[in-house]
């Protein structure tokens, strides 16, 4: 039998940052001694009281299905969460909770996108962003955050990039890949562009509890009572409590919006996982220590890493305020080593010096390249003289 796939998925590219790990993982169970700087992922295990209400949730039955847009406790809790954090109100037909942030990303913009609607993408991007909006028929339309602007892009460049067709702008602060922090000032800039020409902000939150250097999250929602109308904050439990394979993530916003997408999980998922919605019920209920313990070890591994890492002759990278990755500029680096291309340099950081690193290429930065600093210093200051013995032996025989 030939087998013929739908169009949407042969148009799809693949996850880098995915693809990247695997490999990685694949030399590793060889035996070959990777420094893996690619997944997304905390380092740290889930806190134990959460891990403790999971499981007492199951022993005590709670073990079948649930509303398709999450626990009402759940959904408490989470509206408590945001009076707290953002001194932001929403109602409980404003939130729905999902199978972690990406998909319920990916249901939003199943829920809100037509044929050849247009969303703007800041680049550098998170790489799932333009697949899912082409998988739900819409067009990404990117615009260049400069580096020398700290990778974000102003209000002015927005203003440029709108058409008839323009439906929804993503925002990503603190960012994946580039760590950066947008100010109230810069938001407020931007989402006055949107509310001129009612556009949807499309407001990625999911770093918020990773900021660094004494900096501030603001979340756009929470600048006006007209932005807030505007803007579906997506978010989840998964960088901030450590729990990516737990799967619980949310969005807050438009009642309208947020229906749509429950009937749509409806029909997909039908509810997030019982046990893990529990879990996230801890999370956010009960003590925030570990997630400042958190913090602070990212916190000093920036400090101390970033340092390293700029010193290296060919590197440049601006530093970031949240998130725990790094984006540094290694153009010059890759040239000095030998290398036309940064893709070709990030893989053979991992063939010959056993570094994992993730191609900015597919985040839209071709002359970058991300680390994650989700593991240990000792590692991190491992991997960071690999690349810059690497480099050295590279340039001398050029």
């Amino acid at each position: 039998m030939e087998v013929v796939l739908a169009n949407r998925v042969k148009a799809l590219t693949p996850s880098s940052t995915l693809a990247i790990t695997a490999k990685a993982k694949e030399l590793k169970e060889q035996g070959v001694d990777v420094i893996g700087l690619g997944a997304g992922e905390p380092d740290f295990n889930t806190p134990l009281h959460i891990i403790e209400a999971a499981y007492q949730s199951m022993t005590e039955g709670k073990t079948k299905y649930t509303p398709s847009a999450g626990l009402p406790l759940l959904k408490q809790a989470i509206i408590e969460k945001f009076k707290r954090d953002q001194e932001l109100t929403y109602e409980p037909s404003e939130i729905i909770v999902g199978s972690g942030a990406k998909h319920v990303l990916y249901t939003l913009f199943q829920a809100i996108l037509n044929e050849g609607d247009e969303v703007l993408i800041p680049t550098p991007y998170w790489v799932s962003y333009p697949e899912q909006v082409k998988l739900a028929g819409g067009a990404p339309v990117y615009i260049v955050g400069e580096e020398s602007n700290e990778f974000k892009i102003t209000a002015k460049q927005l203003q440029g990039a709108l058409t008839d067709k323009t439906k929804a702008i993503i925002i990503n602060s603190p960012s994946n890949p580039t760590g950066v922090l947008y100010t109230a000032d810069e938001l407020k800039e931007i989402g006055e562009v949107c509310l001129e020409n009612d556009i949807l902000i499309i407001s990625d939150e999911i770093y918020e509890k990773l900021i660094y250097n004494n900096q501030k999250h603001v979340s756009i929602a929470q600048l006006s009572p007209e932005l807030k109308e505007q803007t579906i904050v997506v978010n989840g439990v998964s960088k901030s409590h450590s729990m990516t394979g737990w799967r619980i993530g949310y969005a807050a916003g438009n009642a309208k919006i947020i229906k749509a997408m429950t009937n749509l999980a409806s029909h997909s998922t039908s509810n997030p996982t019982t046990t893990a919605q529990y879990g996230a019920i801890a999370a956010y209920n009960g003590p925030q220590e570990p997630v400042e313990e958190m913090r602070l070890a990212f916190e000093k591994r920036l400090e101390v890493i970033y340092d390293h890492l700029v010193s290296i002759p060919g590197i440049s990278c601006v530093k970031p305020q949240g998130a725990f990755y790094l984006f540094p500029n290694v153009k010059k680096a890759a040239e000095l080593a030998g290398f036309d291309n940064v893709d070709d340099f990030a893989t053979a950081l991992l063939t010959e010096a056993n570094v994992a690193v993730i191609p900015g290429s597919g985040f839209g930065a071709a002359d970058n390249i991300r680390l994650s600093y989700a593991t240990s210093l000792e590692l991190l200051q491992e991997a960071v003289k690999r690349i810059r013995e690497f480099i050295q032996a590279k340039a001398q025989v050029n």
